[in-house]
């Protein structure tokens, strides 16, 4: 349920409110707005009973929302996110973000080139795996710890806030210090201990969408964020599992305008994982730039051929520089 206050409700109507709400058993999470506040109700399994408080003073409305996630809701928060990663901002009144590098950490020279590569050609955001989710147990897995220590070198070296995987409790806190931006990927999404806890970090949050999730189910896995105090969320849609085969997956570009509409959380998208076609990276990420994403995650390697994990999908650095130069072109034309 929403509570919408009176623009001229006071502080202590607002109080009184809330206090009435945990007299319920429930959470009361206040939302300041411009000309009102509105205060969140969470922790109900059904309908609550709104009678008592549509009577208290300085309550002009109650809004029963039946939604598995409330707190990523536009109901509870018309106003749209802007999320800080040192600096970078990805957010409605901000220009699209760039991130870029390769799918896996290898060397420190690896990754010092990779970070040339994709400052010189206009990113604004370095990505990079120590730790790697594979498909099969046989394949490299990543360097771990010393993989996030070059990521960091390679950040600082060349002024590039960096974005990397966490898979596990345990690796949380390394990753929050080497990283300024944790990943949560497709696999994990619903991993909820795991999104719980990064949600007690306060540590700005790159969500991507499960291989076969709904687009309700990727909200309420934010809801788990969220709900732990952790509003720095940038959603990532990164192409769905379904009977096409000649793409690694089908790119949902509907999600885009879909999401923007249902949440106040920036979403951006990654065409490399969702195509697994170098050739097609280009032309997705600026159609998904047309529908409105906040930002494009791009894979990036210094010599694709000889990449350790998904040489297929990535550009190198002048196939990089000319994906920028087709997508500065498209910014001019957005009015960006």
């Amino acid at each position: 349920m929403l509570i919408v206050m009176h623009h001229h409700a006071t502080d202590a109507q607002i109080d009184e409110v809330i206090k009435a709400v945990e007299a319920m058993g429930l959470k009361a999470e206040p939302i300041p707005g411009s000309l009102r506040t509105a205060i969140g109700v969470l922790g109900n399994q059904g309908y609550v009973d709104d009678s008592t408080i549509r009577t208290l003073s300085g309550v002009r409305e109650t809004i029963h929302v039946s939604k598995p996630y409330k707190m990523v809701s536009r109901d509870f928060h018309p106003e749209s996110t802007v999320v800080n990663v040192g600096g970078v901002r990805f957010g409605d009144s901000e220009k699209p973000v760039m991130i870029a590098g390769p799918c896996s950490i290898e060397t420190e020279e690896q990754m010092m080139a990779a970070a040339e590569q994709v400052k010189s050609g206009g990113a604004q955001m370095l990505r990079g795996g120590a730790f790697k989710p594979r498909t099969g147990p046989y394949s490299f897995q990543g360097l771990g710890i010393e993989g996030l220590k070059y990521l960091q070198r390679a950040g600082k070296a060349y002024g590039l806030p960096v974005v990397t995987e966490v898979m596990r409790i345990g690796q949380l806190e390394a990753v929050c210090e080497h990283a300024d931006m944790v990943q949560i990927g497709a696999r994990n999404m619903q991993n909820f201990d795991l999104l719980k806890e990064v949600g007690k970090t306060r540590h700005p949050v790159l969500l991507k969408r499960g291989m076969s999730a709904t687009i309700e189910e990727f909200l309420a896995a934010a809801e788990y964020i969220l709900a732990e105090g952790n509003d720095q969320v940038v959603l990532c849609e990164r192409g769905i599992r379904t009977f096409e085969k000649t793409t690694r997956n089908t790119l949902d570009l509907s999600v885009v305008p879909l999401i923007k509409e249902m949440s106040h959380l920036p979403i951006i998208v990654d065409p490399s994982h969702a195509t697994g076609k170098r050739n097609l990276v280009t032309s997705m990420g600026k159609a998904a730039l047309v529908v409105g994403a906040h930002g494009l995650m791009v894979e990036v390697h210094p010599d694709p051929a000889r990449a350790l994990c998904d040489g297929a999908q990535s550009l190198d650095g002048i196939g990089f520089a000319e994906l920028m130069k087709d997508i500065n072109g498209l910014f001019e034309y957005l009015g960006y």
